[in-house]
């Protein structure tokens, strides 16, 4: 039995913030609080000074394994997301080949079972081989292990095929998870059209691209039932449809991910490629929407961990590959919005816990009898990040050679 002393412990799902004891045994939560006598421990830690939070969630990462060993391995990855403070991360479906099949499904999971470092729940591919065409077999990748669908930002042709795979989704009640993106209106875009956009000379995506294709989705979600979650979301008008789609009565959840939480277009000045990403950096009005519904807990906080090898960020910004490594020192990098007092401490948390488990409907937090999946973390440590810090394979990591408030000091992944 583990005993971690004197701990902060903190937990949105139960409106926990409180200092105390926590009793461990086998990987399951036994109690909080007094141990009492009768108990045998065989491991004391002394937690004073530190944070104790469920492990954090993510909906959305790429793990490049199986096909993009380059840019990283299973275990390389997942290492880097327990360094970042994660116990359970969602990958996404675009490896090589496509996880469109039960047998991608089953090796992603039996990798994962031989490597990872935390617990890996596959996203499969919504329609085959991600080309928006025809249907995957949802119900077979289901009872393979997918958590939910997803196409990843691939496009789904057109309206019809949207329809029939939310009909087929919500018959057997599975999850989809969708990123909103017309094809059409982004075509050739590599950065928010705006004016940095115009002053670059670089084409730029629109923030109708996503609005425009989230009221569509809105509405077939409206038709169909589907039980839908909006991937990705960058722009304050998307929250503002989201918002009154629920007050209709839709039950649909959504998230952003960290980079448009912390940056916006401006970061891209000098034609920084580690800034090409997507969905792109937006406005500081945007920016400020998305962190406004994430503090009223509207929006979960997704990583789109997307790690690159050197040479598919060294292009021409038009040129280089979307995507910006992020399991890394996730957590101190998240922290600095509370530092900068843009979020609470409770709605970041929430947002990474709560919101994220209540979409994959995972029991999840730090009461008694539940699986010990957990972070400490030591608030106040200061560290300055290196590329020789990083587990990642992937070093496009916009910390690297920033001084970071906090570190995690361990995560514990239950087997239980």
């Amino acid at each position: 039995m583990l005993q971690i002393r004197n701990v902060r412990l903190i937990d949105p799902a139960q409106h926990r913030d409180d200092i105390t004891d926590i009793l461990v045994d086998n990987g399951r939560i036994h109690s909080t609080g007094d141990a009492g006598s009768g108990l045998v421990i065989s491991e004391s830690r002394d937690g004073n000074g530190l944070w104790l939070l469920p492990g954090l969630i993510d909906l959305g990462g790429h793990l490049p394994e199986p096909g993009y060993t380059q840019k990283g391995t299973i275990e390389s990855e997942t290492r880097a997301a327990r360094s970042g403070g994660f116990t359970h991360i969602c990958s996404l479906p675009d490896t090589s080949p496509v996880a469109d099949t039960s047998a991608v499904i089953k090796l992603i999971l039996e990798k994962a079972a031989s490597a990872a470092q935390v617990h890996v729940l596959p996203l499969a591919a919504l329609t085959q081989g991600l080309a928006g065409e025809q249907l995957a077999s949802m119900v077979t990748l289901s009872e393979a292990g997918a958590v939910a669908m997803s196409n990843a930002r691939h496009i789904i042709r057109d309206s019809y095929v949207l329809r029939r795979l939310m009909e087929y989704a919500a018959t057997y009640d599975i999850p989809v998870f969708l990123s909103a993106n017309d094809a059409a209106l982004a075509a050739g875009g590599c950065m928010h059209e705006g004016p940095v956009s115009t002053r670059l000379g670089l084409p730029g995506i629109p923030a109708t691209a996503e609005t425009v294709s989230l009221a569509k989705i809105l509405l077939l979600a409206e038709q169909t039932g589907a039980r839908l979650h909006i991937s990705q979301v960058s722009c304050g008008r998307s929250v503002l449809m989201l918002r009154q789609a629920r007050e209709q009565g839709l039950n649909i959840t959504a998230d952003t991910p960290l980079a448009n939480l912390l940056y916006t277009h401006d970061a891209i000045l000098g034609y920084r490629s580690l800034y090409n990403v997507q969905p792109p950096l937006r406005t500081e009005e945007d920016r400020q929407a998305l962190l406004a519904a994430v503090e009223s807990g509207e929006l979960a906080i997704s990583s789109n961990h997307r790690p690159h090898e050197i040479a598919a960020k060294k292009a021409p910004f038009a040129e280089a590959r979307p995507g910006m490594s992020q399991y890394d020192c996730f957590l101190p990098l998240a922290m600095t919005l509370v530092h900068r007092g843009e979020l609470s401490l409770n709605a970041l948390i929430r947002a990474l816990t709560v919101l994220p488990a209540s979409v994959l409907r995972l029991q999840h937090g730090l009461s008694s009898g539940q699986a010990f999946n957990a972070c400490l973390f030591n608030p106040e440590t200061e560290q300055t990040i290196s590329a020789s810090d990083l587990y990642s394979q992937g070093h496009n990591h916009p910390a690297i050679g920033a001084s970071l408030r906090g570190r995690v000091e361990e995560v514990f992944v239950s087997q239980v």
